[in-house]
């Protein structure tokens, strides 16, 4: 698997957008690493994308990270958002944070450039809390989890421009089985969820566009913008975070 771009035959897909190693992977991630395809609209992707450009631009790419986890990015913490961004992110809000989640005041955006791409890290409980919410501009990606211990253990996630991926606990996307009957690995769902055993007995990373395949399915990578919002970590009360943000 390694290196190659494209992981070992013979793995599961759920139709669109997950792909996992065998339906042990896929149940025990099923309600914790979701995306949502088409969760913005073509005219929200460009209001996002036109606000945040300006901003952006002032900025050049960066070739090292604080942690060695980012290639070809740049970055920016963002508090203040036009009237119809707002409203965007309030249905990030809404659809990946449970009522009682308190988030971190910025959000954070991070531009990779088409040859930029995100090591495989483990989220530091440090920087965010147990849910972490990113939408997807620009470019098509895959985004990669392999577990820590067993490298043959892993899940693939298909992220299109406009699409929401949401990392977070079980509960807030659980679904409801019939009891004593294990979810069937290709169920199409609404929501496809990481909850933390994904986030942190997984590493995760954006593929660089040589090794950027949805099994046999080449995704060209271009220029990516992710759009994070973070809940705050357990603990620690908002303003108190002075430490940088996670890689996704």
């Amino acid at each position: 698997m390694a290196g190659s771009g494209r992981l070992a035959l013979g793995a599961l897909q759920v139709p669109g957008w997950v792909r996992g190693s065998s339906p042990a992977v896929l149940s025990r991630l099923r309600d914790a690493a979701v995306v949502r395809p088409g969760f913005l609209s073509a005219a929200e992707e460009e209001t996002l994308s036109r606000e945040l450009e300006p901003e952006l631009r002032r900025r050049r790419y960066e070739y090292d990270h604080w942690d060695a986890a980012i290639h070809g990015f740049r970055e920016t913490e963002k508090s203040r958002w036009s009237e119809a961004s707002r409203a965007i992110l309030q249905r990030v809000q809404a659809a990946a944070f449970s009522p009682g989640q308190t988030l971190l005041s910025p959000v954070h955006v991070l531009d990779l450039e088409p040859r930029g791409y995100i090591k495989p890290h483990v989220d530091s409980i440090k920087f965010c809390g147990a849910t972490i919410a990113g939408l997807s501009l620009l470019s098509p990606s895959v985004m990669r989890l392999v577990h820590t211990q067993e490298p043959g253990e892993w899940l693939e996630l298909l992220l299109e421009p406009g699409s929401l991926y949401i990392l977070s606990p079980p509960s807030r996307h659980e679904h409801s089985p019939v009891a004593g009957r294990p979810p069937h690995p290709t169920q199409p769902q609404p929501v496809f969820s990481c909850r933390g055993s994904a986030r942190y007995d997984f590493s995760h990373e954006i593929l660089r566009d040589e090794e950027s395949f949805f099994g046999a399915r080449r995704v060209p990578r271009g220029r990516r913008i992710s759009v994070i919002c973070r809940s705050l970590p357990e603990g620690m009360r908002p303003g108190e975070l002075g430490q940088p943000p996670p890689a996704c």
